[in-house]
């Protein structure tokens, strides 16, 4: 009875860890698009400058997460995850002290590579041991972080009138959890022992080609789901507060508070939707969610009035909330377990070029004709998504009547 104890004890503290690693990932991704402004004027850089940065985290984030497997096999979750969260935050704190854009650059190359390995890491961790329910909830996590950065930027902007300060106090609330996972490696080693004497088989242990992997229509299928998701969600998210602020003329305080609540209301649908999970199918979820999404999109471009128009952003982050755990929950049904562990790994990598890629572009778009580009490059991206989802729906149907 003990040992039954003492394992629901480590199963428990390595989901409760599990979340906080996702906050700690979430937290620097909200601060960029309410800094921007700011940090553009202080370096005297164009408006889409902001895409070199993103480039070159995920750069960072992509060699890290190709190799996330080898480096958790060998050194544990929880040294990946103390290492990362500390490289993270000593380069976000680097920020604040360099004097030249190309420094501020390299060290987002090293934020990057400290997400990565982590993020890959968990979601494979998560896809083979969490539930639907739980996989909502961890990417809620996610959602608690981003949140809380646009919250923490828009303060340090408007009370103490710098964007520094935002990433020092980040930065350095990702070294104390850096501190906090090194302390916790004892129950990530137990938790591995558990699991190899306990578990069912792990999707990395399937030891499929990637040669093979690429062979399968359902594994490029999730490659674009996930690439034209996380851009259009993270673009949405990095643009709001310019595009408010210089096209609507919206107030700076105002404009933080909705970017903030774009993300909070994206947390609290993932919450909602963890819940919800069990009672409703998940593809309906991700359907309704994204004609919701298309809707608001449509609002915020036409412009039919102020309060409907700000509103739309809000409602936005409740209605994609379930979206990217649900389509990673549901990888295994795409592309057959023989192919997840991998997939896996090529949908993050998809996710982080669709954060570098499309942000960048529509900053280009805005760049070279308006700000009121984005709002319509918002829409045709869900649009499109919708569409791919629903091409999912029905080979995933035809791959059940096959087999």
């Amino acid at each position: 009875m003990m040992r039954i104890n003492h394992f629901m004890n480590s199963r428990r503290t390595v989901i409760i860890l599990a979340y906080i690693a996702f906050i700690a990932l979430g937290m620097p991704d909200g601060l960029l698009g309410v800094a921007w402004p700011s940090i553009r004027t202080d370096f005297l850089l164009p408006l889409d400058a902001a895409g070199m940065l993103l480039t070159a985290m995920v750069a960072g984030y992509l060699v890290s997460s190709f190799s996330s497997g080898p480096l958790i096999s060998r050194l544990g979750v929880g040294v990946i995850l103390a290492f990362s969260c500390a490289l993270t935050g000593i380069a976000l704190v680097g920020y604040t002290f360099v004097p030249a854009w190309w420094m501020v650059i390299l060290l987002g190359f090293a934020a990057g590579l400290g997400a990565g390995a982590i993020d890959s890491g968990l979601n494979t961790y998560a896809a083979t041991h969490f539930k639907e329910g739980l996989m909502q909830w961890l990417h809620a996590s996610y959602g608690i972080g981003i949140t809380s950065g646009p919250l923490i930027m828009t303060f340090t902007l408007t009370s103490l009138g710098s964007w520094r300060m935002g990433y020092i106090i980040v930065g350095g609330f990702q070294v104390v959890l850096a501190l906090t996972f090194a302390l916790m490696l004892p129950v990530w080693n137990q938790k591995r022992s558990d699991q190899t004497n306990n578990e069912n088989t792990a999707l990395t242990d399937y030891k499929t080609p990637i040669t093979e992997t690429l062979k399968q229509p359902g594994v490029w299928l999730s490659i674009l789901l996930f690439f034209i998701y996380a851009g259009c969600e993270f673009s949405l998210g990095t643009w709001v507060y310019s595009f408010l602020v210089e096209a609507r003329s919206i107030d700076a305080g105002i404009a933080g508070l909705l970017v903030g609540s774009y993300w909070a209301t994206f947390t609290i649908g993932r919450i909602v939707a963890g819940i919800f999970a069990k009672r409703f199918n998940v593809n309906d979820m991700v359907l309704y969610g994204l004609i919701c999404a298309i809707l608001c999109s449509l609002l915020l471009w036409l412009n039919p009035g102020t309060f409907l128009s700000l509103g739309s952003v809000t409602l936005i982050g409740f209605a994609i909330a379930p979206i990217f755990p649900a389509f990673m929950s549901r990888t295994s049904v795409r592309v057959g377990l023989r192919f997840s562990a991998n997939t896996i790994g090529m949908q993050m990598a998809a996710a982080s070029l669709g954060v570098a890629i499309i942000p960048g572009l529509i900053g280009v778009l805005a760049r070279r004709t308006t700000l009121e580009i984005i709002p319509l490059c918002i829409l045709i991206l869900f649009l499109v998504l919708i569409g791919l989802h629903l091409y999912s729906l029905r080979l995933n149907q035809n791959f059940k009547l096959e087999n």
